[in-house]
C-alpha cells in the first residue's frame, strides 16, 4: 500500500506576512488577559457592596446605635404606620432618654391611644346624628299625626261663570291645599275631584288624578250645556274630593256644597274658596223612618212570599235633603243569609213607593221555627259605597210588633198581611 505525503509550499510565505501575523497574536492575548481582569474586578467590587448594604440594614432593623459622621449616636426605631390599639409596640428608646430633655418624643403607644380616642369621638358623633335623624323623623310623624287628627280636610279653590250665549254653566276647578294624606305609608294622597249638579245629578264629571301629592293643581274647565239663568237658582254644586286607589274602593276626603241660589252671575265670574267638609254617612240618632212590609205563607210550595210596598219619612243622607232609597232582603236559615233579592232604587225621596214581590223557597223539612227574614234599607250613592238607612229582621226570635206580624203570618196561611215597621240602627 503506497503512503501519500502532502508538503506546504513554505516557500511561498513572506517574510512581511509572518510578521503580521505575530503582532497580532500578540494583540489578541493582551486584550484577553484586560478582559479577564476587568470581569474579575467587578464581580468583587459587587460583593463586598452587598455585603455593606445588608449590614446596615441589618443594623437599622435592630435599632442599633450608630456613630453619624458629627460624632454624635442616634438610634432608629422601625415603626408600622398604623399600630394595632390592642398591640402596642415597645418604645426602644426610652432608656436612651435624657430627664432634663426639652424635647418630647410621642411613642407608638401614645399614637395608638390617640387615635383610639379619635375612633371613639368619631363613634359618638356618628350615634348623636342617627339620634338627631330619629328626633327629626319623629317630629316630621308627629306633625303628619297632628294633621290627619285636627280635623282639617283642606279647601278647594273653583271658579263659576255662566255663558248666556250658549246657555251654559261653566266651572274651573283650580286647585286643592292642605289634603289628608290616605296613604299612611308613604303620607301623601292621590287625589281627584268629582262634580255633579244637584238635584238632578244628570251632570257628573271629574278631574284627572294627580299622584302624590297634598296640593293638587287642576286648571281644568267644565261646561254644563242646556241650563238656563233662571235653572241657577235650584242647582248646587256638590264637589267629592276623594283619593285614587288602585286596588280597593277610592277613599273619601270630604265634599263641599255650594248653592247658586245667592250667586249673581250676570256680570262676570266669580272665584270661591271653600273648606273641605267631612262626608256626612251617618245618620245618627234621628227618626230612620218606617216600612210596609206585606208577607204571605204557602206551606204546600214551602214558599214564602215577601212583597215590599213602600217607605215613609227616611233620613235625609244628603246635602240636597233627599236620598236614594232601595231595600234588600236576606232569608235567613238558622241565622245564615241563604237567600238573597233588591228592589230597585228610587232616585230623590224619602218616601219611595216599591211595590216590588218577591218568592222565597224555604227548605222541604224545615217548618218557619228556624226561618226568617231581614230587609235593609239603603241609600245608593254612585261615589262612596252605599249607606244603610235602617233595617228591619222578622221571624221567629223578633220582639213587640215584628213578632206579632210574624206569628200572624204563620198562623194565618195563603193569607198576605200588611204591616207597618219602624226602622233600626
Amino acid at each position: 500500500m503506497e503512503k501519500i505525503i502532502v508538503a506546504l509550499p513554505t516557500d511561498k510565505i513572506s517574510t512581511p506576512a509572518l510578521i503580521g501575523l505575530c503582532i497580532g497574536g500578540s494583540l489578541f492575548l493582551a486584550v484577553m488577559v484586560i478582559a479577564v481582569y476587568v470581569c474579575y474586578k467587578r464581580r468583587y467590587n459587587g460583593r463586598s457592596l452587598s455585603s455593606a448594604i445588608k449590614k446596615t440594614l441589618q443594623e437599622k432593623s435592630t435599632g442599633s446605635l450608630m456613630t453619624s459622621p458629627s460624632g454624635v449616636k442616634t438610634f432608629h426605631v422601625v415603626t408600622k404606620k398604623s399600630p394595632s390599639p390592642t398591640k402596642p409596640q415597645k418604645d426602644f428608646g426610652a432608656s436612651e432618654k435624657k430627664q432634663g430633655s426639652s424635647s418630647k418624643d410621642i411613642s407608638p403607644t401614645e399614637n395608638s391611644e390617640e387615635k383610639v380616642s379619635q375612633y371613639q369621638l368619631e363613634n359618638e358623633k356618628d350615634q348623636k346624628m342617627m339620634l338627631k335623624s330619629k328626633s327629626e323623623i319623629t317630629i316630621e310623624n308627629e306633625k303628619l299625626g297632628s294633621k290627619l287628627t285636627d280635623g282639617r280636610l283642606g279647601d278647594i279653590y273653583f271658579t263659576v261663570k255662566y255663558n248666556f250665549e250658549k246657555a251654559a254653566l261653566l266651572v274651573y276647578i283650580l286647585r286643592a291645599n292642605d289634603l289628608p294624606a290616605k296613604d299612611a305609608n308613604i303620607g301623601t294622597s292621590d287625589p281627584y275631584i268629582k262634580l255633579q249638579l244637584l238635584p238632578d245629578k244628570q251632570h257628573k264629571v271629574k278631574t284627572r288624578v294627580l299622584r302624590k301629592t297634598l296640593d293638587p293643581v287642576y286648571n281644568e274647565e267644565f261646561t254644563f250645556y242646556g241650563l238656563s239663568y233662571n235653572q241657577l237658582q235650584g242647582i248646587t254644586l256638590h264637589f267629592v274630593v276623594l283619593s285614587f286607589d288602585r286596588y280597593s274602593r277610592d277613599d273619601v276626603i270630604g265634599e263641599v256644597a255650594f248653592p247658586l241660589k245667592d250667586v249673581d252671575l250676570k256680570e262676570k265670574e266669580i272665584t270661591v274658596i271653600r273648606e273641605i267638609a267631612p262626608r256626612n254617612t251617618k245618620v245618627g240618632c234621628q227618626n230612620r223612618g218606617e216600612l210596609l212590609l206585606s208577607l204571605c205563607h204557602q206551606p204546600a210550595a214551602n214558599r214564602i212570599t215577601a212583597v215590599v210596598l213602600k217607605a215613609r219619612n227616611l233620613p235625609k243622607m244628603e246635602m240636597t235633603g233627599l236620598c236614594d232609597p232601595y231595600v234588600k232582603i236576606y232569608l235567613l236559615y238558622n241565622g245564615q243569609r241563604i237567600a238573597k233579592k233588591k228592589t230597585h232604587v228610587k232616585k230623590r225621596t224619602l218616601n219611595p213607593v216599591f211595590n216590588e214581590s218577591f218568592v222565597f223557597d224555604v227548605p222541604v223539612t224545615e217548618k218557619l221555627q228556624n226561618i226568617s227574614l231581614e230587609l235593609l234599607v239603603l241609600d245608593w250613592d254612585r261615589v262612596m259605597k252605599n249607606e244603610v238607612v235602617g233595617r228591619l229582621q222578622i221571624g221567629p226570635k223578633s220582639t213587640g210588633n215584628a213578632l206579632r206580624h210574624w206569628n200572624e203570618v204563620c198562623n194565618s196561611p195563603r193569607r198576605q198581611i200588611a204591616e207597618w215597621h219602624r226602622l233600626k240602627e
